[in-house]
């Protein structure tokens, strides 16, 4: 089973993740955030305390497929981290992303989730997929933003088109999509 749950910045979209496992102990949490600075290091201390101790993390945004073994449960937090820190490493700080890169990037963040994904179906496992909603806010201001935004856009709609279900979380309330 895959299970897509989006939603803003702070809607409870991990939380709702989680709590969907929480009465499990097979569970390994995919973390794809890159430890670059003291706020990142407290937001990563506060996830790794929100969810329990006898789950195994596995930090990563390549070669996902490597978190896979007995355990039966998977919680990828966030797909947004993931694309941004591949964007990121592809890119190599540059100022405009042509439209050759930007298939390149989309083509490589979908090729790292699709390598998990054919595998958890594969072994009959379970996986949520945490990712943000960007498409409800203002167009951003510079190019590299917008880029991101157009490419997580369609990220997520890959995702929520091969997912099994497909929730969005406001407020800390979810909502079935699919």
């Amino acid at each position: 089973m895959i299970t897509l749950v989006t939603g803003g910045a702070r809607s409870g979209k991990s939380n709702f993740a989680q709590n969907r496992l929480l009465e499990k102990d097979d569970v390994v949490y995919i973390a794809t955030a890159k430890v670059e600075d003291s706020e990142m290091a407290d937001r990563v201390k506060r996830h790794k305390n929100s969810r329990p101790s006898s789950w195994r993390t596995f930090e990563a945004y390549y070669d996902l497929q490597n978190a896979l073994g007995e355990e039966n449960n998977y919680i990828l937090d966030c797909v947004t981290n993931l694309s941004s820190n591949i964007m990121f490493d592809l890119s190599k700080g540059i100022d405009c992303i042509d439209d050759n890169l930007q298939n390149m990037i989309e083509e490589e963040i979908l090729k790292q989730l699709n390598q998990l994904v054919l595998k958890i179906r594969k072994e009959n496992k379970n996986l949520i997929l945490v990712t943000n909603e960007l498409g409800d806010s203002i167009v951003p201001e510079n190019h590299i933003s917008r880029v991101f935004r157009d490419i997580q856009g369609r990220v997520n709609q890959k995702l929520a088109n091969i997912s099994d279900e497909v929730y969005i979380v406001i407020c800390g309330i979810e909502v079935k999509l699919k």
